[in-house]
């Protein structure tokens, strides 16, 4: 049986990875050139508890799950998770009785350690709070993640377990017959299927359209972002929310897994044709500086390395869409994926498996007998000690090449991640956080392409940052 997941973000990656557990043909189409580049790479990288959500909704149901399940398969395929719990924070009365409603939205959705704190036992956790916060919801199991590690590690994981990844092929339609597809066509090459799965993030719409299912309209919620430094030091523990709005859960302040700080995102709605619009604006970054010094007064904007904007899935029906087609036979639409679908993710693939092919669908599915459980990361050389690193370079001089100063990667560590399936600058980036620090590649850059030229035995003038057109180089300035 020929199984075609359609969008390589994090839900289809998740989806992919739990029917890799069984005897199938299975077949991962991402447009992009590499996965997890849609609203996946450009999100606030939050796990979050699951008190915010209406308790019928979808969202309540998978949220809680697949935070639980997050932290249990992180140690399994090696990505990075910190539980590091969360404050909502109310300035006045008024919005202490927001907190309330979501303790109790929270205890119905079987979030577990939720308290609301006062006065000090703020503070304790949070000295850098503003003194003028007199309440706050208190969540232990809220997390981070960076959540394009996580796509990579249960994507490698699928492919160990026989996965076919297809990479930059976009779907342009399908042949259909007796109410059933027959074959998926992209613009170039056509697959022959039995089920197809359809986590196409925000184009989910107009694959469904193109297949004639059923759908829900999708249009862009854009959120603007900056990246503070990591020389600005622990100025929050926890990831801080303001009081939420019934449109977002506000502009936050967050610790990154690798020690910088996220503030962000705005929420601005966007039309339906401007999925691709991810401009950053004065306005939308004024306002994260000003929502979030709100919060935490003393942060120093100065700091900023980098901003950024992302493109989140909304719908009118403020849910996720995942059901089975009553208009096609063999066609799942996992589609609306909005807030909470980072947390949610693992549980949506188990969802998928369980409860709409097994259940409703009725497929019989044959767990493989030799499925691998296991995944191993790209080793991080600067975290060894000096005498173990030491060691490794005796054994492979490239151990002891750092071309990435800012975040001490070496050229062992990105010869790895080419190995793996990066061919491109980006590539490189989200498999190893090399130009992800302080100078963002303005110094190490240009080694990294001469390392992928060199590795994929290219001309170094072939290589791109992320997309078939998005050269770097034009050819040479001097003789």
């Amino acid at each position: 049986m020929r199984v075609v997941i359609i969008g390589g973000g994090i839900t289809g990656a998740f989806i992919a990875w739990e029917l890799s557990k069984y005897d199938l043909d299975l077949i991962l189409i991402e447009k992009n050139l590499d996965i997890g580049w849609g609203a996946t790479k450009a999100n606030s990288g939050i796990l979050h508890a699951g008190y915010d959500d209406p308790p019928e909704t979808l969202r309540a149901k998978l949220c809680a799950r697949g935070n639980e399940l997050h932290f249990k398969i992180s140690q399994e395929l090696e990505y990075d998770v910190k539980r590091k719990g969360s404050l909502v924070v109310a300035f006045n009365d008024e919005e202490l009785k927001v907190l309330e409603e979501l303790l109790k939205r929270g205890e119905k959705n079987n979030v577990p350690n939720l308290t609301i704190l006062k006065g000090e036992e703020i503070f304790e956790k949070e000295p850098n709070l503003s003194r003028e916060i007199k309440y706050a919801l208190w969540a232990e199991t809220a997390g981070i993640i960076e959540p394009w590690e996580a796509t990579i590690a249960v994507t490698e994981n699928a492919i160990q377990n026989g996965l076919s990844l297809i990479l930059g092929e976009r779907v342009t339609d399908f042949e259909v017959k007796n109410k059933r597809i027959i074959k998926v066509i992209t613009n170039k090459n056509s697959y022959e299927v039995d089920l197809v799965i359809n986590s196409a993030g925000l184009y989910g719409d107009e694959i469904a359209k193109k297949a004639g299912s059923e759908f829900v309209p999708i249009y862009p919620r854009r959120g603007e972002y900056i990246l503070l430094d990591k020389k600005l030091g622990n100025i929050v523990n926890s990831i801080i929310f303001p009081t939420p709005t019934p449109k977002s859960k506000g502009i936050l302040v967050v610790p990154t897994i690798d020690g910088g700080i996220l503030l962000g995102p705005t929420a601005e709605d966007l039309p339906e044709d401007q999925k691709e619009n991810n401009a950053t604006s004065y306005r939308g970054l004024r306002k994260v500086i000003d929502e979030t010094k709100k919060l935490v007064p003393s942060i120093d904007i100065s700091y900023a390395i980098k901003t950024f904007a992302g493109l989140r899935a909304e719908t009118p029906i403020k849910d996720f869409f995942i059901k089975e087609s009553e208009r096609l036979n063999n066609f799942i639409n996992v589609i609306g994926i909005r807030s909470p679908g980072l947390t949610s993710a693992p549980a949506i693939g188990e969802y998928v498996v369980e409860e709409i092919i097994k259940e409703k669908l009725k497929i019989n599915l044959t767990r493989k007998k030799d499925f691998k459980a296991k995944r191993k990361r790209i080793r991080r050389y600067s975290e060894l000690s000096l005498e173990e690193w030491n060691e490794e370079i005796k054994k492979d001089p490239l151990c002891g090449n750092i071309i990435c100063y800012c975040n001490m990667v070496t050229e062992r560590e990105i010869v790895e991640a080419i190995r793996r399936g990066a061919k491109t600058l980006d590539g490189v980036k989200f498999r190893t956080r090399a130009t992800f620090g302080r100078c963002q590649g303005n110094f190490c850059g240009s080694r990294i392409l001469e390392i992928l030229a060199r590795e994929l035995k290219k001309d170094i003038s072939e290589i791109v940052l992320n997309s078939e057109d998005s050269w770097i180089l034009n050819g040479r300035v001097r003789p």
